[in-house]
């Protein structure tokens, strides 16, 4: 994206004894500016998605009532630790993680209708 800004605002002069025809080429400008908006408007709604997609695994994540399990899966899937990484955060071994990780995804319910990436 920044290599398309850049040659959208690049401006060059070559100097030549040759005169010059007096036009740039505004088509392959035209064609930058074009490329530029439409990977923006890409990049907003995948942006969307995955907000949504975030506030749907927080939503699941607070219906569990166990508040350890609720903690071992935000540290898992919001704050991106890894295992061994919430086994010290917790103070449990890494088996013990595993086996409370299992817990809490057997009471979750994921909704129908809810997103599929790829």
């Amino acid at each position: 994206m920044v290599s398309l800004r850049e040659l959208a605002t690049k401006a060059t002069s070559t100097l030549s004894d040759m005169p010059s025809s007096g036009t740039r080429n505004i088509h392959s400008m035209e064609g930058i500016i074009a490329k530029m908006v439409d990977l923006e408007t890409e990049i907003n709604q995948d942006i969307d998605t995955l907000v949504d997609l975030k506030c749907e695994i927080v939503s699941l994540i607070k219906q569990i009532q166990n508040t350890e399990y609720q903690t071992l899966l935000e540290l898992r899937y919001l704050c991106f630790k890894t295992w061994e990484q919430i086994a010290v955060d917790l103070g449990y071994s890494s088996k013990h993680v595993f086996y409370l990780h299992d817990k809490a995804v057997a009471l979750i319910q994921v909704p129908k209708s809810s997103y599929h990436l790829g």
